[in-house]
């Protein structure tokens, strides 16, 4: 049973790698900083969550060691993560960097006019 459980562990560590190196290629080959943040944030969030959630229940299953500084760790991570991923692309949109000429739509700039209006 020992032998699986590693198995199932390992394979979800290999996924969170493959999942941070899509995230790493997506940073070098999308063309603006908005998809690139996107790439970065979403990207690395879950493969850092996989890889740390999948070492916390190695040792809490096999050694029966519980520890805190992972789990807070995959607190942290989960917590500040998409929130510094949407702030630096808001702050980036307010800076004025323009979006990739290809991109469907603007949310944001109905809001902004709206600000400015006023």
């Amino acid at each position: 049973m020992k032998e699986n459980l590693e198995v199932i562990f390992a394979a979800i560590v290999v996924i969170g790698a493959i999942i941070n190196l899509i995230s790493a290629i997506g940073v070098i080959r999308l063309p603006d900083v908005y998809t690139r943040n996107h790439a970065a944030s979403k990207g690395a969030t879950l493969g850092i969550l996989l890889i740390l959630s999948s070492v916390f229940l190695f040792f809490w299953v096999e050694e029966g060691y519980m520890n805190a500084r992972l789990l807070l760790g995959i607190i942290f991570v989960f917590m500040t993560a998409p929130v510094a991923g949407h702030l630096i692309s808001r702050a980036a949109y307010n800076s004025g960097i323009p979006l990739w000429e290809k991109s469907g739509q603007d949310a944001l700039k109905a809001t902004k006019q709206k600000v400015k209006n006023k």
